[in-house]
This record gives structure tokens, sequence and C-alpha cells, in this order.
């Protein structure tokens, strides 16, 4: 297992914040019938926020819940739920050595707002017009060389938010309660030597060591091959007298370097535009089954849905991935977007039995995760893969954790689904556009006779693909 043997993982440290609560004082030890307000704040609707900063990384903003206590008080009374991840920073090996040579790299900052209002106008984490009162910023170093090799709290407690340099009469000061911990996260690291539909060699990286450890073979079926070979015509229309109005029968299948299939993406529900339109919509969209060998046949994996969607400002890539197990999609899914024109990430991330998926997120990830405590197997981040805006030279880079990694297969599961969002950007390009001449290409498949059930079809054509080999 070259994966496994040969090289080790590439070094990242991973930055987790969370268990954010701001708590006022109230205004008189005897409000206890109904909650006080304070700076603005309507306790039946928190509109607290923090805007969280990393240097080199996009600012993070997270809304914070709200408690209040009262002189005669010894508990405090909450207004939602404290055990919340807010943010999270993943930095690599050339990131963390970065980060050393400048001290000042090393410092995570949280500013802590208020939207000053009845709670209604700006309770979208301080996106929403309006006015918003800083009540305070709290800084605090990251010792990221210790972080390489185990896991350390860089801070766990309440801190005071200052009003004004001078203070105040203790006490009168909001309080942030923030944990910080920062813990190792190696990663498999593996890049892809060109366009995933060009057939490509994958190395693993580790370092400015490459290591060739999978090829890549790209196979497209012709939408209309069935009926050429039904009819034992060899006549073929040009693509302009016969436009597509479906895109189908693509697949990668994944090889080791003995030539072995490892894993396979392939194409199960065609893309097609919809009604009246030039785009695959939401309601109706493509679809990839990423399968694992098992013994003499193919077992799914996992489940990719790509979709095109118009956003305010440009056109975006929705997908929904759902993760397999015994045959059953699970619970674990994710669900986000990749811009198409300047591209961004497929991210995988599960914390604390929840996933989240986003492309270079502005919002943070939320799930419930004891923040105290070390990680263990499951949670955390899972898988990244880089992603390209539409028209750009692709060369996938793809992250996996190496607690996801257990034997050969597991790598190449993540390197198809990986292929697989990638060729999705060209599969849901307009269909007024043409594509590149790989992705129209006419793979030897073999004969596919009409009236046969598309699920069928894919069974017998993965048990021929695994007994080529």
């Amino acid at each position: 297992n070259p994966i496994l043997n040969q090289m080790d993982p590439c070094s990242f440290v991973r930055i987790i914040l969370g268990n954010l609560t701001v708590r006022f004082p109230a205004t008189s030890p005897s409000s206890s019938s109904s909650e006080p307000s304070v700076s603005g704040i309507n306790p039946s609707t928190p509109n607290c926020y923090c805007k969280i900063r990393f240097k080199n990384f996009p600012r993070q903003i997270a809304s914070v819940p709200v408690m209040f206590r009262t002189e005669s008080e010894s508990e405090t009374r909450s207004s939602g739920n404290i055990s919340t991840v807010a943010a999270c920073f993943s930095l690599s090996k050339a990131q963390i050595q970065v980060a050393l040579k400048k001290p000042n790299w090393s410092v995570l900052s949280i500013e802590t707002y208020s939207r000053v209002g009845d709670g209604v106008s700006g309770a979208s984490c301080g996106l929403a017009s309006g006015s918003e009162k800083l009540l305070g910023r709290f800084e605090v170093s990251i010792d990221l060389k210790s972080a390489e090799t185990k896991t350390c709290l860089a801070h766990n407690g309440w801190v005071a938010l200052r009003r004004s340099q001078r203070g105040g009469k203790s006490g009168s000061d909001p309080e942030l309660h923030v944990t910080v911990r920062v813990e190792p996260d190696p990663r498999f690291v593996f890049q892809f030597d060109g366009e995933p539909e060009c057939s490509p060699q994958v190395f693993q990286v580790q370092g400015n060591t490459k290591q060739a450890v999978f090829t890549c073979k790209f196979g497209a079926r012709s939408s209309n091959s069935g009926d050429r070979n039904q009819l034992g015509s060899s006549s073929m229309r040009s693509e302009k007298e016969q436009p597509s109005k479906e895109r189908k029968g693509w697949s990668v299948t994944v090889h080791d370097l003995s030539g072995s299939p490892v894993a396979m993406a392939s194409m199960v529900t065609p893309f097609v535009p919809s009604p009246g339109s030039n785009r695959v919509n939401r309601s109706s969209p493509g679809a990839w089954l990423i399968l694992r060998p098992d013994g003499c046949t193919w077992k799914p994996w996992g489940r990719l849905e790509a979709w095109r969607e118009s956003g305010y400002s440009s056109d975006a890539l929705g997908y929904r991935f759902e993760l397999f197990q015994d045959g059953i999609a699970t619970a674990v899914s994710t669900s986000s977007s990749v811009g198409l024109k300047n591209g961004g990430s497929f991210v995988i991330d599960v914390t604390g039995g929840n996933t989240t998926a986003a492309s270079t997120p502005t919002t943070s990830p939320q799930g419930s995760w004891d923040l105290g405590s070390g990680s263990s197997a499951g949670r955390g981040f899972v898988m990244s893969a880089s992603v390209e805006g539409v028209g750009k030279r692709s060369k996938p880079e793809v992250e996996v954790g190496v607690t996801h990694v257990t034997c050969t297969e597991d790598a190449a599961a993540h390197v198809a689904l990986a292929a697989a969002v990638d060729l999705s950007l060209d599969a849901c390009r307009l269909f007024s556009q043409k594509l590149r001449k790989e992705l129209r290409q006419q793979s030897q498949l073999g004969v596919v006779a009409l009236g046969i059930r598309p699920t069928l079809y894919l069974h017998v054509q993965l048990m021929n693909d695994r007994n080529n080999f």
C-alpha cells in the first residue's frame, strides 16, 4: 500500500474556535419576570455576533447567543445553545512556516458586536444594514509549532469586553466566553497532473516530493450510441445538425499502479436542461455514483448531485453529497456551492456528527462539539478538493484526513469524488455552449441494446470493466 507505507502524510494544523457566548450584567437584581435590555440587546432575539480574523484567511462571521446575570444569581440564564463551533482555520506546513517567521501572523482576533435596535432588522450575523456597536476585541496568540505534534488549548473561559480604555465599575462590562483549540490535522495530499477528462495520473504530494499513485481513465458514452448500435448505422450527424440536449455516460475509473481499478465515478443521472432553458436546475440535478470494488463487483460509496444555480452576483455550481453505508445513503450529507467563474473548494468537514461543506466560506460552520476534549476518529476534517473556474485549466488538488484513509481504496474513492465534482462544472455548462472534444468523444464501452434499464446497464458495464483487469 504505497499511500500508507511509502510516504508520510503532510503536516496541517487546525484552529477551532467555539463555545461563544456574550454575557451581560442585569440592570436590576430583581428583574426576574423578564430579561433586561442592555446596550440595545433584545433578550428574546439575540443579535450579537463576532467577526473572527486570522492573518491571510477570509474573515468568518458567527452569531453569538446572549446570557444575562443578576447580582443575586450564581447561575446564568442563556438565550441560546453555547456549545457550538463558530470558526475553523486550517494551515498547511508552508503556511505554518511563514506564520512562525512573523509573530503577528499567529494572532487570532475576535471582534464582538451588538446590533442596536429591536433585534429584528439586524439579526443576520451583522450582515444586514443598520447600526452596529463594537463591544470589544479579544486577541490570542496561537502556538503553531507545538500544535504540529500535540493538541493544546490557546484559551478557554470568560474575558471582559471593555467599552473604553478607562474601563468602568467591576462587573459592568459585558463578557465573552470563548474556547480556542489548536490541534494537529495531518492529511494525505493528492494532485491530478491534468484535467480529469484527459485521463491524467494522480500524484501523492509530500512537500516538494511527488509520487505517482493512481491513473485515471475517462470515458464518455454517446447519448445516442444505443440508437446507432441498434440500427446498425455508422453514419453520424454533426453537432450543429443535432445539438446535444443531455450529457450522460461520463465516467472516471481510478486505477492503482498495478492497473487494478480501485474506485470509479460514474454519471448515473443525465445532466439535462430544464424545460425552456439552457441550464441544469436544482429541481432536476444530474448525479454521479462513487463506487469501490467489492470482490468481482462494485459497491456504492457515495452519491453526488450537481446543478447550476444563479446567485445574486454570479452563477454557481450547487451540489449535494451523500455517503453510503452498506448500500444505503446515511444521514451524513453535505450541500453547498462553488463559483463557476472563480472556482473554490469542495469541502467535507464533520464536526461533532454534523457535516458542513463550503467553498471558501464567509460564514462559519455550525455543529455541536465539546471543544474541551480532543479529536476522535470520524470527527473533524474529512476532505477538500480544489475546483477551478469554467474555462480554466484544472488540476484538482485533493486533501484527505489521515483518519479517513485505511487502505488504497479509501484514498481512491475521495480522488474519484474530486474528479466528479470537477467534471460537474462542465456538465452544468449552458447547453448553448460547446464542450471540449474530450467530453464529446465516443468511448468503446460495448453494445448497448435498447430497452435495457439504465440501472441494469450500469451494473453490467461495471462488471465488464472490473473483469477486464
